[in-house]
């Protein structure tokens, strides 16, 4: 995913050709790179941090594990509400402005705005990595209600056995 995201980054940055014409192919790229790659990528990295909170127990218990999944609904929220309407809407402007409705200059503000989102999901999306390879064991969650539970059935007598 982050790879996607890197390639979706080096097109904003180096491939912005001088045409509008040339804008709208990049669009087209972008649009594609989102598609096939940067979405089906989240949709893999998402199920399987799910899939391992479920099937490895102890990670339920675990803050990092929490904090990584509420980094990852932002991650959600960034990849499908803004990297995909940004490529949505800037590939509608260069249509527009190849049709001589709307003014190149308009490019700019849009390609500004969608380098700053773009590099806001990056940092999320390390973030989220450094977070599964780190695993800092000062992040733990109040499970105050489990340690109760845990003192009760230890301090209740164990049931008898009768024959």
């Amino acid at each position: 995913m982050i790879g996607g995201l890197g390639c979706y980054m080096v097109l904003l940055v180096v491939g912005v050709p001088e045409t509008p014409a040339g804008y709208l192919g990049l669009r087209q790229s972008i649009s594609a790179l989102s598609n096939y790659i940067i979405l089906p990528s989240f949709v893999l990295v998402a199920a399987s941090g799910i899939l391992a909170m479920v099937v490895h127990e102890p990670f339920i218990n675990k803050g990092w594990v929490w904090l990584k999944a509420m980094t990852g609904i932002l991650l959600f929220e960034a990849t499908l509400g803004i990297v995909g309407s940004k490529a949505s809407v800037a590939k509608q402007k260069a249509e527009e402005i190849l049709a001589g409705t709307a003014e190149i200059g308009a490019l700019d503000t849009l390609l500004a705005q969608e380098r700053a989102t773009l590099a806001i999901v990056m940092a999320i999306a390390v973030a989220n990595v450094i977070l599964g390879v780190w695993r800092p064991r000062r992040i733990t969650p109040d499970f105050s209600w489990e340690k109760e539970e845990k003192a009760k059935a230890a301090a209740s007598p164990a049931p008898l056995i009768s024959d």
